[in-house]
């Protein structure tokens, strides 16, 4: 077995076409030691990739199009990847299959980043989503499936500019890297990571909680209604659910919000201020504000990227 990963000293940006023909493509792009991607649209044509290796790494698949399958030939589980989702995975040592099946149309990204890439961005805290899959990667893991999720305006804008990378003529992979790491805090930050230190009952207490939330995130309880439901009270049940969710609950109301608004923002049927009606914002200008604070981009810049 060898490296998926090129020489530590070969630090070039690198094209490899796997499949090149007239209306489908499939290629390998090496963005730095350490980075790499998959990306390709296939017309009633399969492809497979083989990966025998001994790197540990994180990937992230996302279908756009149709669908892919992914064998783990050690460990023996098998996992579809349909349109629509971006899915996360762990592996420390692999055996593994990614098969696009011959379908009308398949459009898929996959992303791989090595161990020794995230151990740069380390921060010590058990609770850090880097931290948490570095953590995981330590373990002997073959093919571990770590989430799974809608696919949202921001992760396809990002993953196209990422792809076009390709196009411009200095510095690509420096570019290219700087996407990717904007990608990663934008897909890991959707983790739902419990620190340890949580005990039973205050675990329990904050995701019932959280489903209250997540029935009505437009028009939410007070938070004496939400106390009531939980059958505590609201002294307590904030307290817990900041320690176990690292926010309060505005704020997690907040982040609801504007997740299901990037969810939106890829239906080419709704405008920016129907969006941010939709999930709880009267005024287009502030709902576009809090999500350039939580995302670095503006709705706008999103929706001109889809249509």
């Amino acid at each position: 077995m060898e490296s998926l990963f090129f020489n530590i000293t070969d630090t070039r940006y690198k094209i490899t076409d796997l499949l090149c023909e007239e209306d489908s493509f499939f290629r390998r792009i090496d963005i730095s030691n350490g980075v790499l991607f998959f990306s390709g649209t296939l017309h009633n044509r399969a492809q497979q990739i083989r990966l025998q290796n001994i790197d540990a790494f994180v990937m992230v698949v996302l279908v756009k199009e149709g669908h892919c399958l992914i064998e783990d030939h050690i460990g023996g589980l098998c996992v579809r990847n349909g349109a629509g989702r971006v899915s996360i995975y762990a592996s420390s040592r692999q055996d593994m299959t990614i098969t696009v099946p011959k379908q009308a149309r398949g459009d898929l990204f996959i992303l791989c980043i090595a161990d020794f890439f995230l151990k740069r961005y380390l921060s010590g805290r058990k609770e850090e989503p880097i931290d948490y899959l570095y953590a995981m990667l330590r373990e002997e893991v073959t093919l571990r499936a770590v989430d799974d999720k809608p696919v949202d305006a921001l992760s396809l804008y990002l993953a196209e500019k990422i792809v076009a990378v390709e196009r411009v003529s200095l510095m690509k992979s420096l570019r290219a890297q700087e996407l990717v790491i904007e990608f990663m805090i934008h897909r890991f930050g959707l983790l739902d990571i419990v620190p340890e230190t949580i005990r039973e009952e205050e675990r329990v207490l904050a995701k019932r909680a959280r489903e209250i939330l997540l029935e009505n995130f437009v028009n939410p309880l007070s938070i004496e209604e939400m106390s009531h439901r939980c059958a505590t009270n609201s002294s307590k049940l904030k307290k817990v659910f900041k320690k176990v969710y690292q926010t309060t609950i505005y704020g997690y109301v907040q982040r609801l919000r504007l997740e299901e608004a990037n969810l939106l923002l890829k239906e080419h049927r709704l405008t920016i201020g129907e969006v941010a009606r939709r999930v709880g914002y009267r005024h287009q200008g502030h709902f576009s504000k809090l999500f350039f604070e939580m995302y670095g981009v503006y709705p706008k810049e999103l929706v001109k990227n889809f249509r």
